[in-house]
């Protein structure tokens, strides 16, 4: 169990939605909080891809370098 405080103004809003669509507020923070959380994930896998790559020493090619190279 999980609470949270909320600002008038956003209680407010979240109020609204939730009357006019019928739905739970809850159903509203858990959708907003799913999607926070795989973003955060994308953005740690993200990061680490970026140390990784730069602890290799491999180097980067512009893109016409890679046509170039790959015959594109």
């Amino acid at each position: 169990m999980l609470t949270v405080r909320l600002s008038k103004e956003m209680d407010t809003q979240l109020s609204a939605l939730a009357e006019k669509t019928h739905r739970a507020k809850s159903f509203y923070v858990k959708k907003a909080l799913k999607k926070f959380l795989d973003e955060e994930a994308e953005h740690e896998w993200a990061a680490a891809s970026y140390h990784e790559f730069l602890e290799s020493g491999q180097k980067t090619m512009t893109y016409e370098q890679f046509v170039a190279e790959n015959n594109l």
